[in-house]
């Protein structure tokens, strides 16, 4: 990998309405293209909005959904990335050739490929499907792309898996923060009102942003998701109204030792930049780490332990995240 100069974008999607937020992705794409960047994240579903999902039909949902890479807003995607020659990752529901809806993030790049990363758990919906594969890829800019969604990283093994497969700069499109849940030690609703009122008091709810229920909650395990497995990682998430929750924002950019190189806490759309230094990378802690693994110790972790459960189980169960 060389150096580059990447963007994670956080913005307030509007639900249902993909023509508007592919506009928001157009201007934000326009703006990293004046700042030199290579590649930029945005959010996990933020082309057809997130939340609002789990209360439509699959009839509402398909009509929502679309091919990936053949449909409309993928060909968009495409045309941006090679006008602008930055590789795109953006999220939407996607349409199967068989009719099978999943949760997709799409990465189009200056050279015309396409890539895919089907959420490996969703849970948004029980019309939708969870993917089965990882998502890792070379790009036109030298360097390996991986991708998790949201909930993907939650779960260590997937991160090692991708870092596994030679992933240096890992996606990590999300829609967190300000969660609905009765773990008193887990997120928790963020008060519309001050939402409703940033603009006369952008101190109470950027306070709300970056304490427990967003940025603190990310600190507990989001650095370590970079630190452990030596990879660069791109925070991207949404912002502001989603449905009846508040998501937190916080994009941030971290290293290969899981430090932040930049981030922001604004009560609204932003993207942060930063230039990756690759040769972070061969020496990070991680890459050692991975280096000394025994692989003939970790049988165990391939083995059902009876007390697996699906993750839409999981997380609607009023116990969890």
């Amino acid at each position: 990998m060389r150096d580059i100069r990447v963007a994670s974008v956080q913005f307030e999607h509007a639900p249902g309405d993909k023509q508007a937020n592919l506009e928001r992705i157009r201007h934000f794409v326009e703006r990293a293209h004046r700042q030199g960047v290579e590649i930029i994240a945005f959010p996990e579903c933020c082309i057809t909005g997130y939340w609002h999902l789990r209360k439509l039909s699959r009839a509402a949902l398909t009509a929502l959904a679309e091919p990936v890479c053949g449909g409309s807003a993928s060909q968009i995607l495409l045309a941006l990335a090679r006008h602008y020659q930055i590789t795109i990752g953006a999220g939407l529901v996607e349409a199967s050739e068989d009719g099978t809806l999943y949760n997709t993030y799409v990465v189009a790049m200056p050279n015309g490929d396409c890539r895919r990363h089907r959420k490996l758990h969703c849970f948004i919906s029980e019309h939708m499907a969870s993917g089965s594969e990882y998502t890792v890829f070379d790009t036109p800019h030298g360097c390996r792309v991986g991708v998790l969604t949201c909930y993907d990283n939650n779960i260590g093994e997937n991160v090692r898996v991708t870092a596994l497969q030679g992933a240096e700069i890992l996606l990590a499109p999300h829609q967190t923060g300000g969660c609905d849940s009765p773990d008193p030690h887990t997120m928790g609703l963020v008060d519309r009102a001050l939402w409703e009122d940033r603009d006369n008091n952008p101190e109470a709810i950027e306070t709300e942003l970056r304490g427990l229920k967003g940025r603190g909650w990310l600190m507990r395990w989001l650095p370590a998701r970079a630190h452990d497995n030596g990879v660069f990682l791109l925070f991207s998430n949404g912002v502001g109204v989603d449905d009846d929750e508040i998501r937190t924002g916080n994009a941030m950019i971290l290293d290969p030792y899981g430090r932040i190189l930049t981030e922001t806490w604004k009560a609204g759309d932003d993207m942060v930049v930063a230039d990756l230094d690759a040769s972070l990378l061969e020496v990070s802690t991680g890459n050692r780490w991975i280096k000394t693994r025994r692989p003939e110790l970790y049988e165990p972790l391939t083995v059902p332990t009876g007390l697996e459960q699906d993750t839409r189980t999981v997380r609607f169960d009023k116990k969890g995240v």
